[in-house]
C-alpha cells in the first residue's frame, strides 16, 4: 500500500488568507459589507464582466438568476441531468420544469443538436452547465436561444478561470456571453472562501434586483444605512431571501482570486502530464479539451476500460491511499427527482456517470503524484 494519502482535492489556504479573516474579524465589520463589495469589483475586473454580485453559494446564485429570468411554475428550462443536484434543484425552487437533454460524449457538456428538440411553447430558457470546468459550447448554444427568445444562463460553478475563444479573443467564462454567469467558491473549486457564490451580468437593472433579493428585498444595503448621517427606514416590496456572503468569507476571497492565475496556470500542466502519463494504458478513456476551449481542469475525469467496475476500481485506489470520486451524477436517477418523467434517453449522462471516475488534481500536487496515482490505476484497472 502507498504511505502517502493523496486527496481527489486540496485548496490553496495560506497565511495571507489567515490574515485576512483576522484583519476583518478584529475590525468590528464581519457581515456583508466593504470587504464584499472589494471582491465583487475584483472578480468583475478579472472576468470582464461590468457586474458581479456576491451571495451565499452557487446554489443561491442559480436560484436568484432563475427568479431574475422570471421563470414560475408552469414554465420549462432545458438544462443537463448531468450535472451537480444544484443545478436542477435551482429550476424546481421557482415552480418550473427542468428538461434534460444528454451531453456531448467528448466534452460531458450539453450537447447543442438535441437542444431545439426540447423546445415547446412552454420554454422560457436554457441554463448551460460548464461542467468540470470545460467550457460548454456557447457559440452554439446562444444562437438557438436568441433564434427561440429565451434566455440563456451558465451555470458555472466549476469554470472559474477558465476561457472560451469568442471573436477571435480568449474570453473568461464569467465575461457574459450569456444573460448571466453563476459561480461556486466552494473548497471543491479552484477559488473558495468556504462558502460562497458569485453572479456576473451586463444588465445593470437585472444586477441591482439581484442585491435586494439576496438581502431579504430590503430597499436599503447597511453600509449605506450605517455611514447615512440621517436616520433611513428601509421598505421591502418583495420577498427575498437571506443569501448574502459575510465580510469574513470575502477578505478570503480576495486572497484566492490573487492566486487563480498560478492556480489554472498549474492546473492546466497537470492535466497535460496526466494526458501523457495515461495515455499508454490500454482502454483508458481521456478528456477532450477543443481548440476553442481552455479548461481550468477543475476536476480531471476518466473512463474506464470496457468491463472495469467503476466501484472496485475506486476501492482499489482508496485501498492504496488514493481517493477518488465517481463522475459527475444524475439528477433523474435519484429519488427527489422520480416524480420528473424523462422526456428524452440519456444514454451518454448515464455512461460517464456509471464508468468515469474523477483522479486527485490539485495546485501542490508533485510529479511523484502524479506517477503515484497512474501506476496504482494501472494495478486497479487490471481486471
Amino acid at each position: 500500500m502507498n504511505e502517502k494519502f493523496i486527496p481527489v482535492a486540496k485548496p490553496i489556504l495560506g497565511e495571507e488568507e489567515a490574515q485576512a479573516a483576522r484583519r476583518v474579524i478584529l475590525s468590528g465589520w464581519v457581515v456583508q459589507g466593504p470587504e464584499v463589495a472589494g471582491l465583487e469589483r475584483e472578480f468583475a475586473e478579472f472576468v470582464g464582466a461590468p457586474y458581479a454580485c456576491a451571495v451565499s453559494n452557487c446554489t443561491t446564485a442559480l436560484h436568484l438568476a432563475m427568479l431574475i429570468m422570471g421563470i414560475g411554475p408552469g414554465d420549462e428550462v432545458i438544462t443537463v441531468s448531468h450535472s451537480f443536484i444544484a443545478t436542477a434543484n435551482s429550476i424546481r425552487f421557482c415552480g418550473a420544469t427542468p428538461v434534460f437533454v444528454d451531453i456531448d460524449p467528448t466534452t460531458y457538456n450539453m450537447d447543442p443538436a438535441l437542444i431545439e428538440a426540447a423546445i415547446t411553447p412552454k420554454t422560457r430558457g436554457i441554463l448551460c452547465v460548464h461542467q468540470m470546468g470545460m467550457p460548454c459550447d456557447l457559440a452554439a448554444i446562444m444562437p438557438i436561444a436568441k433564434k427561440h427568445g429565451i434566455f440563456l444562463v451558465e451555470d458555472a460553478a466549476c469554470a472559474s478561470g477558465s476561457e472560451i475563444l469568442w471573436n477571435g479573443q480568449w474570453d473568461k467564462i464569467g465575461k457574459p456571453h450569456a444573460d448571466m454567469a453563476c459561480f461556486s467558491l466552494h473548497p471543491r473549486k479552484l477559488v473558495t472562501t468556504g462558502e460562497g457564490g458569485m453572479i456576473t451580468t451586463t444588465n445593470a437593472e437585472w444586477d441591482r434586483r439581484l442585491r435586494i433579493l439576496r438581502h431579504q428585498g430590503m430597499s436599503v444595503t447597511d453600509t449605506v444605512r450605517h455611514s447615512s448621517k440621517q436616520v433611513i427606514f428601509e421598505d421591502y416590496d418583495e420577498v427575498g431571501y437571506n443569501y448574502r456572503m459575510c465580510d469574513i468569507q470575502a477578505a478570503v476571497g480576495r486572497e484566492q482570486l490573487k492566486r487563480l492565475p498560478y492556480i489554472v496556470e498549474s492546473r492546466r500542466a497537470l492535466g497535460s502530464r496526466y494526458m501523457t502519463l495515461l495515455a499508454d494504458i490500454p482502454g483508458i478513456k481521456l478528456p477532450f479539451e477543443p481548440d476553442w476551449a481552455r479548461t481550468n481542469w477543475q476536476c480531471f475525469c476518466i473512463g474506464l476500460p470496457d468491463g472495469c467496475d467503476q466501484r472496485t476500481v475506486m476501492q482499489r485506489m482508496l485501498d492504496n491511499n488514493i481517493a477518488t470520486r465517481r463522475a459527475v451524477m444524475c439528477s433523474h436517477r435519484e429519488k427527489s427527482y422520480a416524480d420528473l418523467p424523462l422526456r428524452f434517453p440519456l444514454p451518454m449522462s448515464e455512461k460517464v456517470q456509471d464508468n468515469y471516475i474523477m483522479l486527485p488534481l490539485f495546485s501542490q500536487m508533485t510529479d511523484e503524484d502524479q506517477i503515484l496515482v497512474v501506476e496504482t490505476l494501472k494495478r486497479a484497472v487490471s481486471c
